[in-house]
């Protein structure tokens, strides 16, 4: 059999393997470099930054659920200067793709970030996260209204010099309408999905186990939901679509491929395992071999 090959091009930009980290769970690659080979990876995508610091939300912000984890972490980040000036220059010197993830509270303030973001030579593609609050909407996120969006995407496509990739929340009463309303936008992939809303009691305490009351579900226990949704989203709209949401090794970042993913992310298993995102690479790489696959996009929907 030929060398096989794991390409995979979205909106234009190649990876060389189509297994990606997501954002939040790998902060911007440096604090892995020590234990993963980032070029080993078809891209980083970096935890998410905003024009201005995000202090974050009050502790506790995380805790265990059963294959899981449940966070409010609040989206902290340093902020588009910090970003700019520390955590691009270290990527420099790898040649996998990096893909930034935007968070923001206003349509300006994602359109501010993409503008400054999309001038950066070693930024490949922009993940907007929609799952933030809108603040000129009371607070409801902009994943989960068709028209908002949609919106948001126009805007920040807009200004944008490199391809946008719309994250897309879960919290959703249809994923495939959603999904339609940012292609309508004109984004240029989806990623799906973001976590779950959730809630843990601390019966011994007699309260709540985030401070926040409610977090983000992720991990293995979501992972059947996501995959329901990335077949769903795929079989919406033309565009590439990245799928996540409990992987943990390349079976099961093969389910989401064969659902319709043109590539995948891995998250939460990196707290346990940082080397989950590259054994992933490598467990797909196996069973192509072992299937007589010889590309990855024969894969990509096949169900």
């Amino acid at each position: 059999m030929s060398e096989i090959s794991m390409s995979v091009t979205i909106a234009g930009v190649e990876l060389r393997n189509p297994v990606m980290t997501a954002s939040g769970t790998f902060g911007s690659g440096m604090e892995y470099a020590s234990y993963v080979d980032l070029n080993q990876l078809g891209a980083v995508v970096t935890k998410g930054v905003a024009i201005v610091p995000w202090p974050g939300n009050d502790v506790p912000r995380i805790a265990e659920t059963p294959s899981g984890m449940l966070n409010a972490i609040g989206l902290q980040n340093p902020g588009m200067d910090t970003f700019v000036n520390r955590d691009l220059p270290f990527l420099e010197s790898y040649q996998t793709r990096v893909i930034v993830n935007v968070c923001g509270r206003s349509i300006q303030d994602y359109c501010r970030a993409a503008e400054r973001l999309s001038e950066e030579k070693r930024v490949d593609m922009l993940e907007i996260n929609i799952s933030c609050p809108n603040v000129k909407e009371g607070g409801i996120a902009f994943g989960q209204a068709p028209h908002s969006a949609m919106k948001v995407t126009e805007e920040v496509r807009r200004v944008s010099k490199v391809p946008v990739i719309m994250k897309l929340s879960p919290n959703v009463t249809d994923i495939g309408e959603m999904a339609r309303a940012v292609e309508a936008g004109g984004a240029d992939a989806i990623s799906l999905i973001n976590t779950l809303t959730g809630m843990k009691i601390d019966i011994e305490r007699r309260t709540f186990a985030l401070a926040n009351r409610t977090g983000g579900l992720s991990g293995p226990a979501i992972r059947p939901v996501a995959v329901r949704m990335v077949y769903e989203a795929s079989h919406a709209v033309s565009l590439p679509v990245i799928g996540m949401g409990g992987i943990t090794c390349g079976k099961d970042a093969l389910e989401f491929i064969m659902a319709g993913a043109t590539a995948v992310a891995v998250g939460t298993a990196s707290f346990r395992d940082p080397l989950s995102a590259v054994r992933t690479v490598e467990e797909i790489g196996s069973f192509m071999e072992t299937h007589g696959v010889q590309d990855i996009r024969e894969l990509i929907g096949c169900v």
